[in-house]
């Protein structure tokens, strides 16, 4: 049984900074492309990062450039989302994703979802 658990959400001042987890298991996923998506409030779920499994090449939604970073431990199956420089903005609950082919930005292509860990960022 695949499972995507997330891990590490919580509730920051703005300018702070959370490390999310994203423990895979279930399945290989050496052939997947891992992502991160988030949905806040009253709005459409949207991309924020992914990254392969295999050459670590990442991709960044353009709000997320130069404040967050992803990143994968192959040994621990687990791929992190460090977040810096927080605004109220980037509340919202943060999904772990894992898709084999489409597009990495297109949440309908993604084969695996985790159940989402809450980010709150008081201003």
């Amino acid at each position: 049984q695949v499972q995507l658990v997330e891990s590490g959400g919580g509730l920051v001042q703005a300018g702070g900074s959370l490390r999310l987890s994203c423990a895979a298991s279930g399945r290989t996923f050496s052939s997947y492309v891992m992502g991160w998506f988030r949905r806040a409030p009253g709005k459409e779920r949207e991309f924020v990062a992914a990254i392969s499994w295999t050459d670590s090449s990442a991709n960044y939604a353009d709000f997320v450039k130069g404040r967050f970073t992803i990143s994968r431990d192959n040994a621990k199956t687990t791929v992190y989302l460090q977040m810096n420089s927080l605004k109220p903005e980037d509340t919202g609950i943060y999904y772990c994703a894992a898709r084999l082919m489409g597009p990495r930005s297109d949440p309908s292509v993604y084969d695996y979802w985790g159940q989402g860990t809450q980010v709150t960022v008081s201003s």
